[in-house]
Parts: C-alpha cells; sequence; structure tokens
C-alpha cells in the first residue's frame, strides 16, 4: 500500500544517511546435488517421526509412579510434535543435512550479515518467497526472532521518522492484535510499548466487530478469519501481518498456508512462519517486499545479532520444500486423518491441531498417565500456558499417523471427549 511504502521508503532514507543501512552478502557455496529423492507414498521412514521412545527414569514421574509403569516398554505413538508433514525423517532431509555437513561442516558461524549468510540460505529465501507469492525473504534463525524482528524494524519506523526524540504519541506506530497471539507477538509488542514506539490496541480473540470498532489469532486451532481481516485492511489501509506457523505446507494446495487457502495471498503485507513445524526441519522466515526486507535486516535486533543458521540445517530445508512441493500426497493423508478423527468422536475440527479441554489440573494429569498407559504421547497443557480449570490434551494429527494410530489413540481418549465444550477451530498464531 502506497502510504506504508512512503513511511518505510522515509525510514530506509534516514537509516541509508547515517550509514545504517545493512545488506546480507552469500557466501558462495557448491549448489546442491541433483533434485531429492521423492515417492509416491509413505515409507517406513515415516514411522520414526511418531515412534518414540522414553527410559524408565522419565516414563516413571510422568506415569505417576505407579506399579504399571511396570508393565510399559517405554514405546510410544507421538500425537504432541508440529511435524505435521512427517518431513523431518525423510530420506531427502536426511540426505541434504549429511552431504552438507560433510562438505562443510556447520557452515561459517557468524550472523547473517556478518558471515553466516550462504548461497544455501539464499535459495532458500527464494524457495519461501515463491512459494509464498512474496517478492522477498528473510531467513532468521526461529519463528521466535522472525516475530520480534519484524515488531521492532515495525516500532523503529516512528523512531526513525521522529529524528532523535521520542516519538510523541500522535506518531507512534498502532498496533492492533489478536489477545491469543503466539508470546513471540506478545513479547515484541510489549518491548515496542516499553520503547514509546508504538501504541497497543488489544482484541478480542477473532472478533471482528471488535477490530472494526477499535480501528473507528493456537493453542486451540483455529484459523483467523483472513477474510474479514483482508476486507477491514482494503477499508482502513493498514499493514496486515500475520505469523502462519501451523498453517505452512499445511494449508492450500501447494502449500502456501493459511492465506492460499482463503484465497488472500495477495491482501498479506508481510508472513512470518516456521521451519520447525511442518518442513520438520528449524529456522524462521519473514516473507514481504524487498523495502520491508531491507528494514527489518537492518533494524530487527533479533535477527542482526543472532548466529544464522548452520548450512547443514538449511540445506535440509531446502529439500524439505522441495519434497513438499512433489509429495502433495501427504497433505491429503494429513486431512483424511483429520476427518477420520471428526468421523470417530462426532466432533466438528478442522485442523490437525486438536484441544481436548478436560478442567482441572488433576484431571488433565490423569488423562496424560492414562495415555502414557494406553502408549501414546500426548502432553497434558497446563497453566500458565492455559488459564486455570482449562487444563487440555492437545492432540496433533500428522502424515506419519496410520489409521490404526488414530483408531486406537481416540478409543484411549474416548473417557475424556467432551459432548459439547471444545474449541474446534485452527489457530495461525499457536501458542505452542
Amino acid at each position: 500500500m502506497a502510504q506504508w511504502d512512503a513511511l518505510v521508503d522515509a525510514a530506509l532514507a534516514r537509516l541509508e544517511a547515517r550509514s545504517l543501512l545493512r545488506a546480507t552478502r552469500p557466501i558462495a557455496l557448491a549448489p546442491p546435488p541433483a533434485a531429492p529423492r521423492t515417492f509416491a507414498g509413505p515409507g517406513p521412514w515415516d514411522r520414526a517421526a511418531v515412534e518414540i521412545r522414553l527410559d524408565r527414569d522419565t516414563l516413571q514421574p510422568m506415569a505417576g509412579g505407579s506399579a504399571q509403569e511396570e508393565e510399559l516398554d517405554g514405546n510410544l505413538i507421538l500425537f504432541s510434535g508440529n511435524d505435521y508433514m512427517g518431513l523431518s525423517s525423510h530420506p531427502a532431509v536426511r540426505e541434504a543435512a549429511v552431504k552438507a555437513a560433510q562438505d562443510y561442516g556447520m557452515g561459517p558461524r557468524g550472523s547473517a550479515l556478518i558471515c553466516g549468510y550462504t548461497t544455501y540460505h539464499k535459495l532458500v529465501e527464494e524457495a519461501l518467497a515463491e512459494l509464498k507469492k512474496k517478492e522477498d525473504c528473510l531467513l532468521c534463525p526461529t519463528g521466535f526472532s522472525a516475530n520480534m524482528a519484524v515488531m521492532t524494524a515495525l516500532g523503529s519506523i516512528s523512531s526513525l521518522l521522529a529524528a532523535g526524540r521520542k516519538p510523541a504519541e500522535d506518531e507512534r506506530i498502532a498496533i492492533f492484535s489478536d489477545e491469543l497471539n503466539h508470546a513471540s507477538i506478545i513479547d515484541g509488542i510489549r518491548l515496542l510499548e516499553r520503547q514509546q514506539e508504538a501504541s497497543v490496541f488489544v482484541y478480542k480473540h477473532c472478533d471482528m466487530f471488535h477490530l472494526d470498532f477499535l480501528l473507528l489469532f493456537s493453542m486451540d486451532g483455529d484459523f483467523a478469519p483472513l477474510p474479514e481481516l483482508a476486507k477491514l485492511r482494503r477499508k482502513y489501509g493498514f499493514l496486515l501481518v500475520i505469523d502462519d506457523a501451523h498453517g505452512t505446507l499445511v494449508c492450500g494446495e501447494n502449500g502456501g498456508g493459511a492465506a492460499e487457502l482463503f484465497e488472500c495471498e495477495k491482501d498479506i503485507d508481510i508472513g512470518v512462519g516456521t521451519l520447525s513445524k511442518a518442513a520438520g526441519c528449524h529456522g524462521g522466515f519473514v516473507t514481504c517486499s524487498t523495502r520491508w526486507k531491507k528494514l527489518i535486516q537492518s533494524r530487527g535486533r533479533s535477527f542482526i545479532f543472532s548466529t544464522a543458521l548452520p548450512v547443514p540445517v538449511v540445506a535440509s530445508v531446502h529439500a524439505a520444500l522441495y519434497v513438499s512441493r512433489k509429495e502433495r500426497w501427504r497433505r491429503s493423508v494429513i486431512w483424511r486423518n483429520v476427518q477420520y478423527f471428526a468421523s470417530l468422536t462426532k466432533l466438528e475440527i478442522t485442523s490437525p491441531i486438536i484441544s481436548i479441554v478436560v478442567g482441572s489440573e488433576e484431571a488433565a494429569l490423569r488423562a496424560g498417565r492414562h495415555l502414557l498407559r494406553s502408549g501414546f504421547h500426548v502432553t497434558p497443557i497446563r497453566p500458565p500456558t492455559v488459564p486455570p480449570n482449562s487444563c487440555r490434551l492437545r492432540i496433533t494429527l500428522s502424515a506419519s499417523h496410520s489409521t490404526d494410530d488414530v483408531k486406537r489413540l481416540v478409543d484411549a481418549i474416548t473417557p475424556w471427549l467432551p459432548i459439547n465444550d471444545v474449541e474446534q477451530s485452527y489457530a495461525a498464531a499457536s501458542k505452542l
């Protein structure tokens, strides 16, 4: 949008005048080998993403110290991870990491602006920009640091344009934030408030009427109302920033995320995501215009002062993105498992993240122990992550789960299935 472009351009001009405009300069590495191997269906490697083992010292306190743990061998099916596509154990991802480590070790160790940025990092940025249909991308050490970098860059506009003084209240960036946004967004906003660079307005979760009023998204697996947000953006001209941590690679025909699913990619100004969930690897990213990238990499302190991702990790991400494009069946399996879980439980769930609210901490721990004894790893979520008396079982489904896994899990959780008290939609900005 023109007014935001003008603000960013003015901020960039101030940075350039003070010789503070920063840019990455890639260290050249040999390009990755030939295209990774892909497959037409699941392989034995997929089970490695969900079959785990706990030793006795770990299992005993989790199982409540009961004599029943004597009957457990520690082998569990993981239903609490975020590896939705099952890519963490894919042969192509493993081979890419091994090959890069053999060739380069961990790669240059330093921040991206010093020496840590390589042609591998650049390849991944280009692939993510294409996936998200954005002009550019900035690769970050984590999703948390990506959100923090965006927030601090936003606030810096006020300070830069105030020219050496604290911005007046009417000169500060106004931020409108969903009350259930991720901790990384909240921490970034709090920092801006302390620095007097932003005025913050928190609206009720997914309540577009409340947001509309203020202008005149987690744990529970619900979608942010992106079409409605896009309409309000066009109405008021605000900058729309979304954290699509759980939607990237999972939603949309091409895995472009929630914005692709709701056909509003053009309405997203800045997208934040993670590479530690559906990509099965590690890291975070920001997709945006090139002007916004210049500002974020020049003022986003969590990016500037963090060591860049190791080359083997970046190589594995590059392979995971390729596999995601080629093995589209993985997305189909995820959503088939979602539908199967819904048919068995009669719950209206719409995403691979399912929250079963059980109430008290005692009830949640009891349910968690029962699931351990039944052979499942499902972590009870308790305060302070969720409010008191709203403890829950947070279940995540993946492409690596079989229908038999899902059926046995539903059999085990049946005593805790609520009739009406389930939060059933998807959180683009989850608390975990």
